[in-house]
Parts: structure tokens; sequence; C-alpha cells
């Protein structure tokens, strides 16, 4: 891995300052990296930067600063296979970064420097004209929607619980029309489904135990009941450290499936537009430090 890094900040992050990053930068400087700070201006910069970064690099090493969407944006920009990645959890939920065992930003630091590395998969989101890496997840329908509805201003004072106001908004303008999804051979039906790539969602709450990002494929959470009840029970049972179950949840495991419907989708936690869609497992997609 090269000394040469990359540091793309998103200094619109919850956890972003101007010390802290010098502090990162300084810290990184004084064992042997020589960090150049990249500073995002817009929610495509992110892309545009790794983008040129894996371009004009044998070996394209760099480092995240921000929550998952900063990262989303820097997956989209890569060349599949080609670079290492370090993350920064600055964010509002860092799911990734608990994925990875990365607590804080200094905790990140000491891994960067360690330099261990594991490979991730990753999922490709194909819809209409949209194509979108993902490390976490995609999410159809309810999901989609509450993430569609989530205001910045909202999320900028309250952080995660600009994700609950959205939630509650949803609940009043309650949407019963189904989803189909086929894996394989099979065809089920569902209100909403979760495409999880990794095993927690919004935090620490473990939505699909058996997602794993370093081993491609994907375990679906189908909410099948379509009633604001069946949804009640599944954030019950998460904030209960349960996994989904019961009569009205279906999960299954899949590395390519097609969702029809025009609803609403999101992928780590980003708004992307409307399906129907197809989604596939990537292997052996970047490097990351763990």
């Amino acid at each position: 891995m090269s000394d040469r890094c990359f540091l793309i900040v998103n200094p619109t992050s919850g956890g972003y300052t101007r010390r802290r990053i010098e502090e990162i930068v300084t810290s990184l400087r004084q064992r042997g990296k020589t960090p150049e700070l990249l500073l995002t201006g817009s929610a495509a910069d992110a892309s545009l930067f790794a983008r040129r970064i894996c371009g004009e690099e044998t070996e394209p090493f760099i480092i995240v600063g921000g929550g998952d969407g900063t990262i989303n944006g820097v997956l989209n920009g890569l060349e599949p296979g080609k670079a290492t990645l370090g993350i920064l959890p600055l964010g509002t939920a860092n799911v990734l970064a608990r994925e990875l065992g990365i607590r804080t930003p200094e905790d990140a630091v000491l891994k960067i420097i360690g330099g261990v590395t594991r490979t991730m998969a990753v999922g490709l989101l194909e819809a209409q004209e949209e194509k979108r890496y993902f490390s976490l997840m995609a999410g159809i329908g309810f999901d989609g929607s509450v993430v569609e509805d989530v205001r910045l201003g909202e999320k900028r004072v309250v952080g995660k619980g600009a994700y609950a106001l959205a939630a509650l908004r949803q609940l009043a303008a309650w949407d019963r029309e189904l989803v189909r999804i086929r894996v394989d051979e099979r065809e089920v039906e569902c209100h909403s489904a979760v495409v999880c790539n990794g095993a927690r969602y919004g935090g620490d709450f473990v939505l699909a135990p058996a997602a794993d990002i370093f081993t491609p494929g994907f375990q679906v959470v189908c909410i099948k009941g379509s009633t604001r009840r069946t949804y009640a029970k599944l954030a019950l049972d998460l904030l209960r450290g349960r996994g989904p179950s019961g009569a009205g949840i279906l999960t299954l495991n899949a590395r390519l499936l097609e969702i029809s419907a025009s609803k609403a989708v999101q992928v780590d936690g980003d708004y992307v537009g409307r399906g129907p869609l197809r989604i596939t497992a990537v292997e052996n997609f970047v490097k990351v430090i763990v």
C-alpha cells in the first residue's frame, strides 16, 4: 500500500471540524504517510475526486472522512478492484465504520497506520437509467420513501432523529402498493424490501445477521405485512436487539434479484430514484482497511 494517500472529506458532516482534520493530517504525516486533503463542495465531488485519483494513480489509496453517503460517493468513482479505502467516521450513523469495527476517527487513524486490509464486496443497483454501487443496503418501498422525505434542515439539527420524523410522516401518508421480487426462479410479493450487503442498519441495529460485506451476496429482508403494525413490531425488535422475525417478515439469500414497482429507492442512506430495479453482487470491488 502506497504512503501517498488522498483524504476526501465532507466538511458538512456532523463530526467535521477544521481542527480535527488538521490533527488527523498531522498524525498521518508523523507516521510516514503523505496525505493530500480534498474537501467536497457538492454531493458530486466525492465521486469526481475518486474517479480522477483512480485515473492518475497506479495504487490509489483513498481515505474518506464523512458519513455513509460520502463513502457511497467515493465508491461510485472507483475503478473496481484497483483502490484501497480507509474510513474516517464523521457522519450521522457511520454504519460502514461500525461494520468494520471503527468507532472513532482516532481509532480509524490507528487502523490506517496498521495497514491491514480485506477485500469488500458491494452491490450494483440498476434502476431505469441509474447505476449505483452500494456497500451497505438498498431499500425500496417504505424504507426508500423515508429517506426521500428526510429534510436536510432537520438532519442538521437532530441528526438521526430526522429519519424518525420522516418515518412518522410516511406512516401518516400510508401506501399499500406491493412489490414483486424475483430471486432465481422464485417470485414473492411484499410491501417493502431491504437488500442488505452488511448486517447493520441505521447504526448498530442488526437487520440482516447473515449478511457480510466481505462475502458476495445479500440477505434480503422482505416486509410482507402491509400494515403499520408490522413496521412497529419490526422497529421494536431492532431496538431490543432482535433480528427481524414473525409472520410479516420473509428473508431470502440472493446474489441477483429483480424488483418491480415504481416505489422510492435508497442506497446507503441516500435517495436515488424509483424502481423497477435490478441488483447484482460484485465481488473483489475494493480493499478496505480493517
